[in-house]
């Protein structure tokens, strides 16, 4: 019995086909990073949502830094991180920093199991929410990506949401010189001033944290990535993964 719980804990999903074997399919999520402030938010979404899964981090934090370089072959490494994970037997990989969208789509391309962008899935639920729909922001140079993103998206669903966008660079320089309480701040007060939206959501894994003060200060629907994003995950990882026989002692 302790090793069928130990196996258990490991397992996303198990059939029992007879006393002493069972199918399992076990669950290696890559999140791949460029913030440290994105790991948080995402490691307790995936405690609360899809605790069986094995969650592992890659971080490379001079991403951000080299995005604005041509010479720094960003789009080579978010590739090169995807292409690691998938070595390492990776059920599945969330990118959480959404200023490489277009890398990500390139690993994705390149590879069977699922690799998510960080913002689809939230992109997703406000499209079918509908209406008009605000994205609040602290990096500027996301911004565009994003918007091509949520377009696209829309444009496949033909929604008739319309996208107002909004950035707060002030709530990134607090969040960067580890002021989180002077970042969540600074996003409500942004948010306090839109009126007449039907949805706003915080554009990032990292501002996902000023959830909460946002909700309080408005009555639009509040969208943040990492509760989309790891359900996204979760149910196409699960599609997607095979199961394999596991034979349990007596």
């Amino acid at each position: 019995m302790q090793e069928q719980a130990r196996t258990k804990f490991f397992v996303s999903y198990c059939i029992f086909i007879s006393s002493k074997t069972i199918w399992v399919s076990v669950m290696r999520i890559y999140l791949i990073h460029a913030v440290m402030a994105a790991m948080g938010p995402v490691q307790q979404e995936i405690h609360r949502a899809w605790p069986e899964a094995e969650a592992f981090n890659l971080l490379d934090d001079s991403l951000e830094v080299d995005r604005t370089d041509p010479q720094s072959n960003t789009s080579e490494r978010i590739q090169a991180l995807a292409h690691y994970a998938i070595q390492q037997g990776a059920s599945g990989i969330l990118f959480t920093c959404s200023a490489f969208g277009e890398a990500v789509e390139k690993a994705a391309s390149a590879t069977d199991i699922p690799v998510l962008k960080p913002n689809e899935a939230m992109f997703h639920q406000a499209i079918e929410q509908g209406g008009r729909v605000a994205m609040v922001a602290t990096f500027e140079p996301a911004i565009a990506g994003m918007e091509r993103e949520f377009l696209e998206i829309k444009q496949r669903q033909d929604s008739d949401a319309v996208l107002a966008i909004f950035c707060v660079p002030e709530a990134r320089q607090a969040l960067q010189s580890g002021d989180q309480e002077r970042h969540d701040q600074l996003v409500a007060e942004k948010i306090s001033d839109l009126v007449g939206f039907d949805a706003i959501m915080l554009a990032h894994f990292s501002t996902s944290s000023a959830k909460n003060k946002a909700q309080g200060v408005t009555d639009s629907l509040v969208l943040t990535s990492p509760g989309a994003a790891v359900a996204m995950l979760k149910r196409q990882v699960l599609k997607n993964r095979p199961y394999d026989p596991v034979q349990l002692s007596s």
